[in-house]
């Protein structure tokens, strides 16, 4: 399929370039700085030859050497690839035969998921805007992108609903809010608004809008409704205008404070915040709520994505059951009544 005419660039150096495709693109900005991430180093891999004078052949070697020197996950190879594609077809404008047959390293589905009482011991040991961000990504099965996203104007108490707006793929969608958070997300709002006064009072830049919004309505960043639920304590630069305002508050915060709270919980099982979404769904699944219902939460476009959720299902919890447990039953079935009782030996001392 031919790629679509996109305009001519107006940067004249190469990772300029790269930023203004993403941006007219509408990708992420966490999408953009691992494409400039990667691109720079394939550039500095091959010595700083500009990639119109290379191909397949460097393209390859470069993976070839993420893969064996770097040993980087499968993840890490994936992105790098796309970047690199994204260079040739939507900067470059080049669709050539190679790319659609450069090998793309397959990655098992490998989902980490806690039992009920794991999640109930680590959400215990959060506090905080900490506890209510993992209890929201645990309780709705939000990304974790999403719950940071939030703004005042898509929390409806009335309904308990919160909205997402422009998840992952640009995707709308609705879901419940828990009755159980509802004080503390009250109570977070309250702090929200205290932060929110401050900056009107001193006449701060308002947060960030998302496309041209802050053109059409320009006071619009200001105003309350627009504010983030889970603000920064300090204001920061805008990584794309350059503008100083107030962010909302960073994942690696959670990140860390997670990552503590499950060590103190005596989970040696590899888990992180995004780790409460595939809980989500797959104690959701275990509920009997049908994979149809599920994938709308989740907002998969495809009901293959939720498929893989199953597999936790088919194995562990009792929905397959071993057959040494089978034979332990029928061993003890069989032995006479006088060798299934505790000899008075052994017997527990009356009360």
């Amino acid at each position: 399929m031919p790629t679509p005419q996109l305009p001519p660039l107006q940067a004249p150096r190469l990772l300029d370039q790269v930023r203004e495709r993403v941006r007219y693109l509408h990708y992420s900005i966490r999408t953009e700085q691992a494409y400039v991430h990667w691109v720079r180093a394939f550039v500095r891999f091959h010595r700083m030859r500009h990639p119109r004078e290379m191909g397949q052949p460097e393209v390859e070697a470069f993976l070839s050497w993420l893969a064996a020197e770097r040993q980087v996950a499968v993840s890490t190879h994936r992105q790098a690839l796309s970047a690199l594609l994204f260079l040739y077809q939507k900067v470059f404008g080049q669709d050539l035969p190679w790319m659609q047959s450069i090998g793309r390293p397959h990655r098992p589905p490998r989902l980490p998921v806690l039992s009920v009482a794991e999640v109930a011991r680590v959400l215990a040991l959060l506090h905080g805007e900490q506890r209510l961000l993992a209890q929201l990504l645990y309780g709705t099965g939000m990304r974790i992108a999403e719950v940071l996203h939030l703004r005042v104007k898509d929390v409806d108490f009335e309904n308990r609903t919160v909205f997402v707006r422009c998840g992952k793929g640009g995707k709308d969608r609705a879901l419940m809010l828990p009755a159980v958070l509802v004080p503390a997300l009250r109570e977070q709002l309250a702090h929200a608004r205290a932060l929110w006064l401050a900056d009107v009072q001193a006449d701060r830049a308002g947060v960030f809008m998302p496309d041209a919004l802050e053109r059409k309505y320009p006071q619009a960043g200001a105003s309350w409704p627009w504010f983030w639920i889970f603000p920064q304590a300090e204001h920061s630069v805008c990584p794309r205008t350059r503008v100083q305002r107030r962010h909302h508050l960073h994942d690696q915060s959670l990140q860390r404070a997670f990552k503590r709270a499950v060590a103190r919980a005596g989970i040696e099982r590899p888990a992180t915040p995004h780790t409460l979404r595939h809980c989500f769904a797959t104690h959701l699944l275990q509920a009997g709520y049908d994979i149809r219902t599920v994938q709308a939460l989740l907002g998969h476009s495809d009901v293959s994505t939720t498929m893989i959720y199953t597999h936790v299902l088919k194995v562990g919890g009792g929905a397959v059951r071993s057959p040494l447990d089978a034979l332990a039953v029928a061993s003890a079935a069989s032995l006479p009544l006088a060798a299934r009782e505790p000899c008075a030996a052994h017997a527990a001392p009356a009360a």
